[in-house]
């Protein structure tokens, strides 16, 4: 809620703290940052895999994929402000392809450290420690590549490159390709994420592995939900 006077811009009980938008706006920069990447909740921690023209290989650590539609299988994803060092943006507005790749507990801190600014010609794969998967379509070798140790990878290309109010890019991309340990989908097609090892981010910087807790059966007015606790076993 707005406030008329700068002495109501932010506000604490003993049970609750409040700001306003000029409150937000007043924070120091990293606090607000952190702050502000926060309220949006637990978030996907995910690889984007892009190359350059000139073949190097490049990826980095993203925490805003989100779900678009899945006929077609549409994926967004929005970058920073791109600058001189916004490698995997122009590579994948030249090549119009890239990939996402789920982040585990087994490599979350090399992933984390392909958000450092590496230099041009620089491939973070090869800087922090990780393994290009470079996926066989029919039609050939995906031109973008995903990571070797990561139990979901996808392959996009490029629908609507979207500038936002704030400098962002919005990127969307259709699914061309998908890979996973099968063991990990339920019968009515699920997959079982916390079965992967997937990981979330809550903020900018911290790290949390999933655990379950039940699926809920679809919702109708009037009718009690089902709960199930054996996420394998899917719905009919």
């Amino acid at each position: 809620m707005m406030q008329d006077s700068a002495s109501n811009r932010s506000g604490q009980s003993a049970e609750r703290k409040w700001l306003d938008r000029e409150g937000i706006e007043g924070l120091p920069q990293r606090y607000r940052a952190r702050f502000v990447n926060s309220l949006s909740g637990f978030k996907s921690a995910n690889l984007v895999g892009t190359a350059s023209s000139s073949g190097v290989s490049a990826c980095c650590m993203v925490s805003s994929v989100v779900h678009l539609g899945s006929n077609p299988a549409l994926m967004g994803v929005v970058f920073r402000p791109p600058g001189e060092d916004a490698h995997n943006y122009r590579n994948l507005t030249q090549s119009g392809c890239f990939t996402l790749s789920h982040v585990t507990e087994a490599f979350y801190q090399q992933a984390h450290q392909t958000s450092a600014r590496f230099a041009k010609g620089v491939s973070e794969f090869e800087a922090v420690g990780l393994t290009p998967h470079w996926h066989q379509t029919d039609g050939g070798r995906f031109p973008a590549p995903a990571v070797e140790e990561s139990p979901v990878r996808m392959g996009l290309s490029v629908q609507e490159d979207l500038p936002l109010p704030n400098g962002c890019r919005f990127v969307m991309g259709a699914v061309e390709w998908v890979d996973f340990d099968p063991r990990a989908q339920a019968e009515d097609g699920f997959l079982d994420l916390s079965e992967t090892g997937t990981m979330c981010i809550g903020g900018l910087d911290a790290y949390h592995t999933a655990q379950r807790t039940s699926r809920l059966s679809y919702a109708k007015p009037d009718q009690p939900l089902d709960v199930r606790v054996n996420f394998k076993e899917g719905w009919t």
